[in-house]
């Protein structure tokens, strides 16, 4: 498999997607942060000092996801259709899932979008809720599914 971002000398490039045919792109991405009992309750009742946190990750999230070709040096700028990141209290385990979907009709994919959106998101909670646990941590951030383009629908397999 060759890479794309790479010229015959070895240099970085951007990748021409001028002749390609623009389709409907989508990308769902997921990550989780771990955190004490205690940071857990008091994000999930809203008792963090610095307010809602979630509602706050929600929008740093989407917003990463328009900003992705700023962040990431070979990443096309996208008009992109659709954001969204939403969350998951886990109880049982004192953690927070993320999960961020990207769509766009362009001649490349979303998955950066997406995977920069869910890894924002988990970066604010850690912001707004270090104060409480200076020892969540940040884990599991992989793309799930992405569809469109030649290469077609990809599903990642269930996380054990």
């Amino acid at each position: 498999m060759e890479l794309t971002h790479i010229d015959a000398a070895g240099n970085a490039v951007m990748v021409d997607v001028g002749e390609k045919p623009a389709t409907r792109r989508t990308a769902v991405a997921e990550g989780f942060i771990t955190m004490s009992p205690d940071c857990f309750a008091a994000i999930a009742a809203g008792r963090a000092k610095k307010g809602d946190v979630l509602g706050v990750a929600q929008v740093a999230g989407i917003m990463a996801t328009k900003h992705t070709a700023d962040l990431i040096p070979l990443c096309h700028r996208l008009n992109l259709t659709k954001s969204a990141v939403t969350f998951d209290l886990l109880e049982d385990r004192h953690a927070i899932r993320a999960e961020c979907t990207v769509q766009c009709v362009g001649p490349t994919g979303v998955e950066m979008e997406a995977l920069t959106g869910v890894s924002t998101a988990l970066l604010t909670v850690y912001d707004m809720a270090k104060a409480l646990d200076r020892s969540m941590h940040i884990d599991g951030i992989r793309l799930l599914e992405k569809s469109g383009g030649k290469s077609g629908h990809y599903q990642a397999e269930v996380a054990p």
